[in-house]
């Protein structure tokens, strides 16, 4: 049964848009894992716009299945990275001006980049995840500079409005999810996901791992984060 590791960004979100305690970002996380999910993920951003360094740090000694820290490939996140010492670490491309991460790393066009700053965090003991597109060019690009996990964006296929887009790019997934496979790397999935469009993904026998948020956020505000996952993890199985 593949994993659910649930991103916690936006209980962040909330609390900050009143710069008060509540909601506890840790609280959920706690929450999460009694009701089943397999990890936690949480993007630490450059503007700090959510997630907070303290909070990187108790939900380090809370967590006790898998803490999955997103963050841009750069030399002062790394440091963060190797203080915390998070089970992994996904690098994803990073704008200020984005409402969320949109689109994949260019691994291709910046593989020495890529390449030092997954040997940098190798050095520290930390998996590296690299959030790429479905696409075949960044798979091997990932291979090259030595990633333990991709993890395939799925927004295009989450966005898509017609039918045979959506089977195009399910089909783009797929191609993705067996050549990284076949070259070594665990596969993992996500962005955009929700309760309507994720079930025809887990028919992807080589993804292992969903990575989740917004969706179940959302629907934690109606039935309660216990529920919410839950629904999800019974969706995945």
């Amino acid at each position: 049964m593949p994993r659910l590791g649930v991103n916690i960004d936006h209980v962040a979100t909330l609390r900050q848009a009143r710069g008060g305690a509540d909601p506890d970002p840790l609280a959920a996380a706690v929450l999460v894992e009694l009701a089943g999910a397999d990890g936690i993920v949480v993007h630490l951003r450059e503007d700090r716009r959510h997630i907070q360094d303290r909070d990187l740090q108790l939900l380090r000694e809370l967590i006790r299945t898998k803490l999955d820290l997103e963050m841009a490939a750069d030399d002062g996140m790394a440091k963060v990275a190797l203080t915390v010492k998070p089970d992994m670490v996904t690098l994803v491309p990073e704008k200020r001006q984005e409402l969320t991460t949109e689109g994949g790393l260019d691994v291709a066009a910046h593989k020495d980049r890529i390449q030092q700053i997954v040997a940098t965090l190798h050095g520290g003991g930390i998996p590296v995840s690299l959030f790429i597109e479905p696409d075949l060019t960044q798979i091997k690009a990932a291979h090259k500079v030595s990633a333990d996990f991709v993890e395939l964006h799925t927004g295009r296929y989450a966005n898509a409005k017609r039918s045979k887009e959506a089977d195009a790019e399910v089909e783009a997934i797929t191609q993705a999810a067996k050549l990284a496979y076949k070259l070594g790397m665990g596969v993992n999935a996500g962005h955009g996901l929700n309760y309507q469009n994720v079930k025809r993904l887990t028919h992807i026998p080589e993804i292992v791992e969903y990575n989740i948020g917004h969706s179940i956020i959302a629907r934690a505000v109606m039935v309660g984060l216990d529920q919410a996952v839950r629904e999800m993890k019974l969706l995945l199985g």
